[in-house]
């Protein structure tokens, strides 16, 4: 019960956090994404630290250094964004695969490989580092969102506990009875009707006539049509010109 608390106070504050964005972004910034930028944040500078740590004061080569602190902080991001973040609740002997998977490829794409590149050319291994990390953000989160924890509410609404039936609200929400409906009074009865005039014979409805202005408005729209095609026949044709001079 604390976790569900936990993970709704959460969801929650990510949610205040987005409406108060300046600049329109509360339109377009989904919670999660802001719940993943707070959470890898946090798990960046442990990454960062540790790199330190292995590195500066162990004597450590880069590469096992990094590696080292890159997953440890891994580790660390799949559990803070699967329990508070996305809220996920699949297998996670189905799940931590892919996040492997995801991990590794940004491992060898961005981490390892665009550190040590940046290394090699002169520049510092921790500014290094921040540069990856900027190009690895964009990367882990479509991937965490849209493929490791693509069937949780946040992963599918993009808004973290919105509609998530495990927080305390909705729980509340489907514990509570509704209402029943209040009893309408019974209806006065009808007067007594007149009876039917008897229909006579030999007179049958006569079916409605045609709009007299069908015709005038069938030519107002072959018109219209014929406007439309004469307008857009110059631009099809320039359209089709640059299009084989371009392959010429």
């Amino acid at each position: 019960m604390d976790d569900v608390a936990h993970q709704a106070r959460f969801a929650a504050v990510m949610t205040a956090i987005t409406r108060r964005l300046p600049f329109g972004l509360s339109e377009v910034v989904a919670p999660s994404l802001v719940g993943y930028l707070l959470i890898n944040l946090c798990t960046f500078f442990v990454d960062l630290g540790l790199l330190g740590l292995f590195h500066g004061h162990f004597g450590w080569p880069i590469p096992v250094a990094v590696t080292l602190s890159y997953g440890t902080a891994s580790v660390l991001s799949y559990v803070l964004n699967r329990v508070l973040n996305f809220r996920s609740h699949d297998d996670v002997g189905k799940q931590f695969p892919v996040y492997v998977a995801v991990s590794v490829s940004n491992y060898l794409i961005f981490v390892l490989g665009l550190t040590d590149l940046l290394s090699a050319v002169g520049v510092y291994y921790e500014l290094s580092r921040i540069i990856a990390a900027c190009c690895e953000a964009v990367y882990l989160y479509t991937m965490l969102r849209f493929v490791v924890f693509r069937d949780s509410p946040a992963g599918a609404n993009g808004v973290a506990g919105a509609e998530d039936p495990g927080a305390p609200g909705a729980a509340a929400a489907v514990a509570r009875p509704a209402p029943a409906p209040a009893e309408k009074p019974a209806p006065a009865p009808a007067p007594d009707a007149p009876a039917a005039l008897p229909r006579r014979a030999g007179r049958r409805r006569q079916p409605p006539s045609a709009p007299a202005s069908s015709a005038a408005s069938f030519r107002s729209r072959c018109t219209a049509s014929a406007t439309c095609w004469t307008v857009s026949i110059p631009y099809c044709s320039v359209g089709l010109s640059s299009v084989s001079t371009a392959i010429r």
